[in-house]
């Protein structure tokens, strides 16, 4: 940690990248090249997040949409983390000095009569390492063992956890020296209570206090786990920086005197090991995955042999009868042609016989001819052979019933074999149940596992907030008493009103007949909703509506500076800002902005509009419905905060745009910037080189982004945005933006042609 007054040097000791001179890196480089050269990316892993802390609030440098991140404390270890950060992991120097730059980019600066770059937020590089302990993990079974003997021989991996953390604390400052005033002095306010509550703390420290007060600044509570004996677990440096000047001679002392009270405490230095449950639960899912697959191939299996076999049964059945049928149709069609034959045969021997009887008969009627009784014997002869031919086909019939039995015969035995596959299918049911009850015992394993994990992480929360019942008279007594305590120079204790109020009857009072009341109802919601923990409550109980209803029904200028500023804190969360959106809180938002002539009203405004303007997906509804417009109006107002909360706007919708079109999506048929369209660009070119450094850095930003997209090429050059660009990669003060400037000249091809026409050496 380095502690010290504002432009001694605490940024220039630990966050130089040292890219032209490598004696120059700072502490965040030379300790990251020390901790790759001792792990092995094959069994370690390296990770960073890169946070601000300004204005009490946590963001993520690395990813500046998630700006309100909470900070959880586990309270059995006392171990701090920020589960809301964004966590990249590291593999060489190069990507981490990258991840540095990208911080730098993002965080806050301003330039004070003491500083002309003075950090106004404090950094923090959190560097998490852990190693995979060998040899201390129990392997799982084969897939052929036995599975309940896996259940009872699982046991965690061991995994080891370091944790570094750098912190650029920003510089105290007196305001008298350094001159802020507005934004910048609240700046200052918040970064001196900050260190204040760091001195008490290790004041507290030093003389073994049985308090300390670690939760009064969200910087000590993300440094507990640094400081003493019974909280602090790691070994801790701390670099103080001081001033030659003998001007600052009451800062030098102050800050040396720091460091001798913090060189009085003392830390517990603790080796961190824990139970890798993850990679537990991951290897119980894939062994358990494993066995469910086996399980439905076996099953599936079983099913498509007994349904083989019933349908070969069923198919020899079948043909057996179709075959027996054939057969018997065949016997009796030729039985029945040869009766016929027969039968006409001996019809025409009759014919024949008979006319050669009359024929001798008429000859002579007494002689008696001997053919007569030859045919008779042939007659006999037919009639023998037609007996044998019936029973001849009579055998044939009773094989073919033989046959018939004998495949009746066969279908019992076809029935029996699937019986015999019936109790076999039985046997592979009770085999699945008692498969499905091994698996049961691990998904059961597996949840507790799931549990014991959960359970480092669980937060206890056990206040809750007591309603009163008490009735609207009441309610508006304590409210007025409030403001009356306020007036006579007592400061009301918003959370303490809140406590015995109620959120539902705070916001009844936003409807109140009483406009003194109507005024301290939004004055404290507004306060409530500074607080991350109570936003999504006031929003769950209808206050975001209220608060847009007041915009609208409300002519009070007061009221709607409050209720902007409390809406701008709200618009700090995504889901709120959609939420803002579909209820038309832009155009409320544009209305206010337009009837207002207060430069603390019009600041609250924009800065509600340009946290919207970081949403990515509400860029176009937000065009649509007024919102860029909106903020080009206030610029009426000469008010150096009310343009830098205009420039912020304007360079969230840039950079939106540029992340856009960067992935093939354009909001416009002409692919030009909704910025560009509405009338933004003249304005931006007039300020890029303005004297506020908020507004200029802003603006600098908006250019650069804007410039990324060849489409846009023309109109800023007609513009007159080239002649800045070239400007910012040369004079920058900031290196990023520098960078990012001189990429986007050379990568244009529409700038490249325009600057050799106009022999611009680049």
């Amino acid at each position: 940690m380095a502690y010290g007054q504002t432009g001694t040097g605490k940024t220039y000791t630990l966050g130089r990248l040292g890219e032209e001179d490598n004696a120059a890196r700072g502490i965040m480089v030379r300790a990251m090249e020390d901790i790759l050269a001792d792990v092995s990316l094959d069994t370690d892993s390296v990770s960073v997040s890169y946070l601000q802390l300004y204005m009490e609030t946590i963001q993520d440098l690395l990813d500046p949409a998630n700006d309100n991140i909470t900070i959880v404390e586990d309270p059995k270890t006392g171990d701090v983390s920020l589960p809301g950060a964004s966590l990249v992991d590291i593999r060489d120097k190069q990507s981490f000095v990258e991840l540095l730059r990208l911080g730098e980019a993002h965080r806050f600066a301003a330039n004070t009569k003491l500083n002309t770059e003075s950090s106004r937020s404090h950094a923090i590089l959190m560097v998490h390492v852990k190693r995979s302990v060998k040899g201390r993990d129990a392997a799982l079974s084969s897939e052929n063992g036995n599975h309940s003997h896996v259940v009872k021989s699982i046991k965690p991996p061991l995994v080891r956890k370091g944790k570094l953390v750098v912190v650029d604390l920003a510089g105290s400052e007196r305001i008298d020296k350094s001159g802020s005033e507005g934004h910048t002095l609240e700046e200052a306010k918040s970064i001196n209570l900050s260190l204040s509550a760091l001195g008490k703390c290790i004041n507290a420290l030093a003389e073994n206090s049985a308090h300390v007060p670690f939760r009064d600044s969200k910087l000590t509570r993300l440094l507990r786990d640094s400081f003493g004996v019974l909280t602090g677990t790691a070994r801790t440096s701390l670099v103080i920086t001081i001033g030659p000047s003998p001007r600052h001679r009451g800062e030098t002392a102050s800050t040396i005197m720091f460091g001798q009270r913090a060189m009085k405490v003392e830390n517990m230095v603790k080796l961190k090991e824990e139970f890798d449950y993850k990679s537990l639960s991951r290897r119980l899912d894939i062994e358990l995955d494993k066995l469910i697959v086996e399980h439905e191939r076996q099953q599936k299996t079983f099913e498509d042999e007994i349904e083989r076999l019933a349908t070969e049964a069923q198919h020899r059945i079948s043909e057996a009868e179709r075959n027996y049928v054939d057969s018997l149709e065949k016997e009796r069609s030729k039985y029945q042609k040869d009766y016929m034959e027969s039968i006409k045969k001996l019809e025409e021997q009759f014919v024949m016989n008979q006319r050669k009887n009359e024929e001798s008969h008429m000859k002579s009627s007494g002689e008696i001819p001997r053919v007569s009784a030859e045919e008779l014997a042939d007659l006999k002869k037919m009639l023998q052979k037609e007996t044998h031919l019936r029973k001849a086909a009579e055998g044939e019939v009773n094989n073919l019933k033989n046959q018939v039995a004998e495949l009746k015969k066969s279908e019992a035995s076809g029935k029996s074999e699937i019986l015999k596959l019936h109790n076999m299918l039985e046997d592979k049911e009770g085999q699945k149940e008692k498969l499905e009850g091994e698996i049961a015992i691990l998904q059961s394993q597996l949840l507790q596992l799931n549990l014991q994990a959960d359970e480092t992480r669980r937060q206890l929360d056990r206040d809750g907030l007591e309603k009163e019942m008490g009735g609207l008279n009441s309610l508006t007594s304590q409210v007025k008493h409030q403001q009356q305590a306020s007036g006579n120079g007592e400061k009301p204790s918003i959370a303490k009103l809140f406590e015995q109020v109620g959120l539902q009857k705070i916001l009844s009072l936003l409807e109140a007949e009483d406009a003194d009341v109507r005024i301290h109802a939004v004055k404290v919601v507004a306060n409530l909703a500074a607080e991350e923990t109570n936003q999504g409550k006031i929003v769950e109980a209808g206050g975001l509506t209220s608060l847009l209803n007041l915009l609208k029904s409300s002519h009070d200028e007061t009221i709607h500076r409050v209720a902007a500023g409390a809406i701008a804190n709200l618009a700090m969360n995504e889901t709120n800002q959609e939420l803002i959106m579909a209820q038309g809180g832009i155009s409320l938002l544009s209305m206010t902005a337009a009837n207002a002539e207060d430069p603390q009203t019009l600041r609250m405004v924009a800065g509600a509009i340009a946290n919207l303007c970081g949403n990515d997906k509400l860029q176009t509804k937000l065009r649509s419905e007024g919102g860029i417009k909106a903020l080009l109006g206030m610029v009426r107002c000469r008010h150096p905060d009310v343009h830098a909360q205009v420039a912020r706007g304007i360079a969230n919708f840039a950079k939106c745009e540029s992340r856009a079109s960067s992935q093939g999506n354009l909001w416009t048929k002409s692919g030009r910037s909704f910025l560009i369209e509405d009338g933004a660009l003249p304005w931006i070119v007039q300020n890029a080189n303005n004297e506020a450094a908020s507004v200029r850095r802003h603006i600098e930003l908006a250019l650069c982004h804007l410039a990324q997209h060849e489409i846009n090429a023309r109109d800023m050059i007609s513009g007159g945005a080239l002649w800045e660009l070239v400007r910012i990669s040369r004079d920058c003060s900031r290196e990023d933006i520098k960078t990012l400037a001189h990429r986007t000249l050379v990568s244009s091809p529409t700038f490249q042609a325009e600057m050799r026409r106009l022999r611009v050496n680049y």
